[in-house]
């Protein structure tokens, strides 16, 4: 019943035109025939909750039979947020004032709540430096977020009064990126999401990619037309990078041209040594995506995600041997905690 449910959500939510449309693209990527994919992909939604946008993502025009139930749905990933973090204590993580607060051990930058500070306090805070970051505290995806540049000169009153009415309460110390992860690109700071899962007292490390700027905005996001890719375990890039709003993998990156396939990560192993310790700050929750940015000096938290995405670690062109995700999870929490 659950899976004939799913089946007539996701065959009626979704829009036939942009289907087809992605039918058309996997085609030409991979000369698979129009109408077999079509019913494929309707099999695909029965059969393993997987719609027709994932259906390119994970690349299942190439991969069939049992590989298909190694890779985590988006079902798989909420059951995996409902069964192990508690509601009650998401205010942390979906408030950027109260994250910080909590992980100040791990940010690594000052910060001011301006829903308890003043325009003088503003200025204070803003006194020997030339820009900072203000934020919206409840917004993701990088939305809401400007760099404002502070001078001498600078009418506080009228910055502060800006924020306000705009609703960005949280204004940060300007993060300062290591030189290496500089060379992906250096119009923003390239974050790496890393993946804790805390499970009976024990942190586990599941995974990590780097997403970066596509050269031109100041936010590293997929939404904001940005590129990612993954880490291996030692830390290295190993993959080329993939661009959502292109559709293209890319050997290097093309405003910065700094190659990605051996590409190594500066302090990785102390970025996920720093996850599995922040992942015990709030224990309550213990399935959570860290954004980490690293500076010259250490891995700092950007912030952390109550539902990491399940989709971007999946990616084809990032996957080993056809082979999803879905195995390292059921290692363990179990099988139960699918059904």
């Amino acid at each position: 019943m659950t899976k004939l449910k799913t089946f007539f959500r996701r065959l009626f939510a979704g829009s036939f035109k942009r289907m087809f449309g992605y039918i058309g693209t996997i085609h030409k990527e991979t000369g698979k025939n129009r109408f077999i994919m079509f019913f494929d992909m309707i099999w695909c939604i029965f059969r393993y909750s997987v719609g027709y946008m994932d259906y390119r993502v994970f690349g299942f025009a190439n991969i069939k039979g049992r590989n298909r139930r190694t890779f985590m749905t988006m079902n798989d990933n909420i059951t995996i947020s409902k069964r192990c973090n508690d509601r009650t204590y998401f205010h942390i993580f979906d408030n950027k004032s109260e994250f910080d607060e909590a992980f100040r051990e791990y940010i690594g930058r000052d910060f001011l709540n301006l829903e308890k500070a003043t325009a003088d306090d503003l200025r204070e805070f803003c006194k020997g430096r030339e820009t900072v970051f203000a934020k919206p505290v409840n917004q993701f995806g990088g939305e809401g977020i400007t760099k404002e540049t502070v001078t001498p000169d600078t009418d506080y009153e009228a910055l502060y009064k800006r924020l306000c009415d705009n609703k960005q309460y949280l204004v940060e110390e300007t993060i300062k990126q290591n030189e290496q992860m500089d060379r992906l690109s250096p119009s923003s700071i390239n974050t790496i999401r890393m993946v804790t899962l805390l499970h009976e007292g024990k942190v586990h490390f599941m995974y990590a990619l780097v997403r970066m700027s596509n050269g031109t905005n100041c936010v590293d996001n997929i939404c904001s037309g940005g590129m990612y890719v993954s880490i291996g375990a030692d830390g290295v890039i190993h993959k080329n990078a993939y661009c959502d709003a292109t559709g293209v993998y890319y050997e290097e990156h093309p405003f910065t041209h700094t190659k990605f396939n051996g590409f190594e990560i500066p302090m990785f192993f102390e970025a996920v040594e720093m996850c599995k310790k922040a992942a015990l700050v709030v224990p309550q929750v213990g399935y959570i995506g860290w954004d980490v940015a690293i500076t010259p000096t250490r891995p700092v938290l950007v912030e952390g995600n109550t539902l990491p995405s399940y989709d971007m670690c999946q990616n084809y062109g990032h996957i080993d041997n056809k082979t999803g995700v879905k195995p390292r999870f059921v290692e363990i929490l179990g099988e139960e905690y699918f059904k």
